[in-house]
């Protein structure tokens, strides 16, 4: 194709390794070196974990960042945001609140209560409805911190207010839901990607304890705790995305909210569809592309919103595990640079190397 073409830059983050902008960034770099005429148009994408209140911040004109001080996952106070989309919607992240990264990891003693905190302060602000975004979490408490500075009432058999942390969930004696803070009136919706249930063999602290630090000791602790929780809720632990973001799926259900595809909520709110309608094509790309990614992660969404408007998908991945089908074409960057270490030495070079082999396919296939 001699002429311009439009195409839109649509990437998760590659985790770990680089946020969704930058790869978004470096995309439209390599595929300028070879075709500078055409329009791109920037789209990084969020699943509902880390980065899905910038993203949303950069694709929703009008949204505002506002502060809160809330306590991290160890209970240390910092200063945090949420954002207002323009329709009176608050967004609240859980990762940027009291995520994996803001403390050094201790499954049995993180809390949620600053994500509560923060949740709290949209409710004051008098919100319409809330997108809680909850991936890229650090605890493993069912939700119970959250809940708890929301109003929840959660006693020792002293009347004491039980330890943080998932731990804590073993003191409990009475759980107290009277003095929760009411929805807005749009209500709540979780943004979750995951279906496992709060409790069991694929339950939130065998699945995902472990990645938060939690030995087999541990991890055995926090599902009699976890279970202990759910017996005195009187709620459904074994729903399906219970067990999301170290139970906090659970709590939240417990409050009223209802769980949602992260992927197909921010697609929703970022307009995609309108997006695509006057592109030629689309590149989307997450960190590695596996089995899960063809059932419901993000790339998965983008692609049939390409598919269902008759749009090219192209797919940039780090590593590719699993063959993709329904894309144009696809590129790792292992194999670009020869090896894990060079690709990962220099995510964002190799991504740009990728961007220039789209590129150099797209214009190809369309002469």
């Amino acid at each position: 194709m001699s002429g311009s073409a439009t195409v839109v830059l649509a990437p998760d983050s590659f985790k770990s390794t680089a946020g969704a902008a930058e790869v978004a960034g470096a995309l439209a770099a390599g595929w300028r070196v070879r075709r500078p005429q055409d329009s791109l148009i920037q789209l990084p994408l969020a699943d509902g974990g880390e980065g899905t209140l910038d993203c949303l911040e950069r694709s929703v004109p009008g949204s505002q960042r506002l502060a809160v001080t809330v306590e991290g996952p160890q209970g240390a106070f910092f200063a945090a945001s949420w954002l207002l989309l323009p329709d009176g919607t608050g967004v609240v992240e859980l990762a940027s609140t009291c995520g994996l990264t803001l403390a050094p990891p201790n499954a049995l003693t993180a809390s949620t209560r600053g994500f509560g905190q923060a949740i709290a302060a949209a409710l004051d602000h008098g919100v319409e409805r809330l997108l809680l975004a909850i991936g890229g979490s650090a605890s493993t408490d069912g939700g119970a911190g959250a809940l708890s500075a929301l109003g929840a009432r959660l006693t020792r058999s002293d009347g004491a207010a039980v330890s943080p942390g998932g731990i804590g969930l073993l003191e409990l004696a009475d759980v107290d839901l009277t003095g929760l803070r009411p929805l807005p009136p749009g209500g709540a919706t979780v943004l979750c990607d995951v279906d496992n249930p709060l409790t069991g063999p694929r339950g939130a602290a065998r699945v995902f304890g472990p990645q938060k630090g939690a030995s087999p000791d541990d991890v055995v602790l926090l599902e009699q705790a976890l279970t202990h929780w759910a017996d005195l809720v009187g709620a459904d632990s074994l729903q399906p995305g219970a067990g999301a973001a170290g139970g906090t799926g659970f709590g939240l259900v417990a409050w009223g909210a209802s769980l949602s595809s992260g992927a197909r909520q921010v697609l929703e709110v970022t307009d995609l569809v309108t997006v695509l309608a006057g592109a030629d094509a689309i590149v989307t790309g997450e960190g590695q592309f596996d089995e899960q990614s063809s059932s419901g992660k993000l790339v998965s969404h983008v692609l049939a919103a390409a598919r269902e408007r008759g749009t090219d998908a192209f797919l940039v991945a780090g590593r590719i595990a699993s063959p993709p089908t329904g894309f144009a074409t696809s590129v790792e960057l292992v194999a670009l640079a020869d090896g894990v270490e060079r690709a990962m030495g220099r995510p964002l070079y190799w991504v740009a190397q990728a961007g220039s082999e789209l590129a150099r396919f797209f214009e190809a296939s369309a002469s």
